[in-house]
């Protein structure tokens, strides 16, 4: 049946507090996330995913004391991203208790981070984070083995600082780039589905999960349990990552779970 795919609640934290918006504005507050943290390790969650959602844009560090805090409530994988600017970044959310390091902002503007973060902490240390949004104008991309007979398919473009600012980065190229440069996963959520809750990007993250090798997690659009669903069949994902409905209890992981097993899905059970 191949590796178990993976349940992720993510803990998008602003000023000390767990926040949750749609198309990343409209932020509401969500709990307190050592709190979450620790209920998500304990309902059975594969890993945790805490991102300082400001930290880029603000140009400040993620909160160092806090990840150390979400680190000694939970016995689960644990990434932390937000703020990430070089190498002695990584290695301080390492030593408070990160299993691994996302970068988005901070990767797209020095590729090079990639392949120092790989080299001193392995691949597995280093997740790409990747904010895109579509626009109007369907373009086929470079990596299409055969151009001639490709559908054209919405553009997708990268964004820096918390989805603030567009870059001519195409999403495609970009998560190529960072497979090349050591990057040991693809975090790709869909700004367009953000916090929408009527599903995944399928189209988008097959495309990524048929030309890239490494894994890609599924992150933007959860709002039923179907959604995880067409997220692994239709998507091809390695991992579902999603916030409100797990902050807001209305899918219990358990039970999203449950019906993932029964729809032939390949899923750690909980205990």
């Amino acid at each position: 049946m191949g590796l178990a795919k993976r349940i992720i609640p993510c803990l998008d934290v602003k000023d000390g507090e767990t926040v949750k918006g749609v198309n990343f504005v409209s932020l509401r507050s969500a709990g307190d996330p050592v709190a979450l943290g620790k209920a998500y390790s304990e309902a059975g969650a594969d890993e945790l995913v805490f991102l300082d959602i400001t930290a880029s844009f603000e140009g400040r560090k993620t909160f160092t004391e806090m990840v150390a805090r979400v680190a000694r409530e939970i016995n689960i994988p644990f990434t932390v991203g937000g703020g990430v600017h070089e190498l002695k970044d990584v290695e301080r959310l390492l030593y408070a208790g990160a299993d691994k390091v996302s970068m988005n902002s901070a990767a797209l503007m020095h590729p090079d981070l990639i392949e120092q973060t790989a080299r001193r902490f392995g691949s597995q240390v280093c997740v790409v984070a990747i904010d895109a949004r579509t626009d109007d104008n369907p373009q086929p991309s470079t990596l299409t083995p055969h151009p001639s007979t490709f559908n054209p398919q919405p553009s997708w473009h990268c964004y820096l600082k918390g989805g603030r600012e567009r870059t001519e980065r195409g999403l495609f190229e970009w998560a190529h780039e960072a497979q090349e440069r050591g990057a040991g996963e693809i975090l790709f959520t869909s700004m367009n589905h953000d916090g929408v809750k009527q599903g995944y990007a399928n189209e988008a993250l097959a495309r990524l999960a048929d030309m890239l090798s490494i894994p890609v997690i599924a992150s933007g659009g959860a709002g039923k349990k179907e959604h995880f669903r067409d997220a692994f069949t239709l998507g091809h994902a390695d991992a579902a990552l999603a916030a409100s409905v797990f902050h807001f209890g209305e899918i219990p992981i358990s039970e999203l779970k449950q019906y993932l097993h029964n729809e032939g899905i390949n899923v750690r059970q909980c205990k």
